[in-house]
C-alpha cells in the first residue's frame, strides 16, 4: 500500500468521478484507475460501485475513506515537522529594530536564539516604525520592534513591552522648571527637539498637539534619545521623550511629565504569522527576556 494510492482514492471518494479526481492528482485516469485496482486487490475489497454513472463508495470504501485521510495527514505531519526542524537548522530571520533605540532584553534574545540555532541567519534592520511596520505586512521583516501609539497595527500581531508617559526635559534653569503643572500649551511656547514623523513617540506627540489644535515649533529631529538630550542640554530647545528616556539624562536635563497628555508610547513586537518556526521560537526568547 502506498500513500499515493491512498491519496487517489480519496480523491475519486471526494470527487466521485474518475476523470475529475485525475485532474486534481494531475495523473491521466487511466493511471487513477490502475492503482485503485492494485489498491483494492491488496485489501481484498472493492472500494467503488462503478456500476453507476456517479462513483460510489463501497461498504467497504466508506470503512477506508476515514482511515485514508488520516493517514495522508499524518504523512504530511511528518513532512511538516521535518521542514520546520530544517528551517531552525539553516533557515533565516529578518529582525527590524526602530532607529535610535536599544534595548538589552532585545538583544539578549536573540543571543539566547542564535545559541539554541546557530544555523538560522539573523538579519538586524533598522528603519522608521512606519517602514517596519510595512516590512512586516509584506513579509520582508519577520519580526519588528517598533514605536508606535496603537497597541498593534492592523492586521499584525503585537506584543507591548514598554508603555510610558511623555515627558518634557530641559536644562536646569529653563523657564518650564518653575511651574508646577506642565501642558502641551506650555510646550508649545517653546521650540522643541523630538523624534521625527515615523516613530511612535513622534505620533502620541502629533496626535496630543492636534487634538487641541497646536502647531508647535520643531526646531530639530534626531532618531536617537541621546541626540535629542543633547540638543535640549545645550539649549536648543525642549526635548519631548519617553520617561525611560529622559531617565538616562537626569544629571543634566529636569524632566516633568506633561500632564495633558495621558496617551502613552509604545515599543511593541509585531509579527504577522507564526507559521515560521524561527518566528515563534524568537517570540519565545522575547518573551523570557523582557519578562526578565
Amino acid at each position: 500500500m502506498e500513500l499515493r494510492q491512498l491519496e487517489y482514492f480519496v480523491a475519486v471518494a471526494e470527487e466521485q468521478n474518475f476523470t475529475r479526481a485525475a485532474e486534481r492528482v494531475h495523473i491521466s485516469q487511466s493511471g487513477v484507475s490502475a492503482q485503485i485496482r492494485r489498491l483494492e486487490q491488496e485489501l481484498g475489497a472493492e472500494l467503488f460501485d462503478r456500476s453507476a454513472r456517479t462513483v460510489v463508495l463501497t461498504v467497504a470504501g466508506k470503512a477506508a475513506l476515514a482511515h485514508a485521510r488520516a493517514a495522508l495527514a499524518a504523512a504530511g505531519a511528518v513532512g511538516q515537522s521535518v521542514d520546520e526542524v530544517t528551517e531552525l537548522i539553516r533557515g533565516r530571520l529578518t529582525v527590524g529594530m526602530v532607529i535610535g533605540c536599544t534595548l538589552t532584553p532585545l538583544f539578549e534574545a536573540l543571543a539566547a536564539f542564535h545559541e539554541a540555532h546557530p544555523g538560522v541567519e539573523i538579519a538586524l534592520l533598522e528603519d522608521h516604525s512606519d517602514r517596519l511596520s510595512e516590512g512586516v505586512q509584506t513579509g520582508a521583516v519577520d519580526l519588528a520592534l517598533i514605536g508606535t501609539a496603537t497597541a498593534a497595527p492592523d492586521g499584525l500581531h503585537a506584543l507591548t513591552v514598554i508603555s510610558e508617559r511623555l515627558v518634557a526635559a530641559v536644562p536646569a534653569g529653563h523657564p518650564l522648571t518653575r511651574r508646577r503643572r506642565l501642558t502641551l500649551r506650555d510646550l508649545a511656547a517653546h521650540p522643541i527637539v523630538c523624534m521625527p514623523t515615523g516613530t511612535g513617540l513622534r505620533a502620541v506627540f502629533d496626535q496630543a498637539c492636534a487634538a487641541q489644535h497646536l502647531q508647535p515649533s520643531i526646531a530639530m529631529q534626531a532618531s536617537a534619545a541621546d541626540a535629542i538630550a543633547d540638543l535640549a542640554a545645550r539649549g536648543l530647545g525642549v526635548a519631548v521623550l519617553s520617561d525611560s528616556m529622559a531617565a538616562a539624562h537626569r544629571d543634566r536635563l529636569t524632566a516633568r511629565t506633561i500632564d495633558d497628555v495621558e496617551t502613552p508610547a509604545l515599543l511593541a513586537l509585531i509579527w504577522k504569522s507564526t507559521h515560521n518556526p524561527a518566528v515563534r521560537e524568537l517570540l519565545t526568547h522575547t518573551r523570557r527576556a523582557f519578562h526578565a
